[in-house]
């Protein structure tokens, strides 16, 4: 069976991907603005 038709048939494997890319999407957004805000915030300092 193919992989695709695999990982859209069955909704636990869509459901458990699907959400570990929202949190890895999540976590690497968070990161950026994280990093963004601290260079920002040294940059005022000086």
């Amino acid at each position: 069976m193919s992989l695709w038709r695999e990982f859209f048939s069955d909704p636990v494997i869509f459901i458990s991907f699907s959400g570990l890319a929202i949190v890895i999407g999540m976590c690497f957004f968070y990161a950026v603005f994280f990093y963004i805000k601290m260079v920002k915030a040294e940059k005022k300092r000086k």
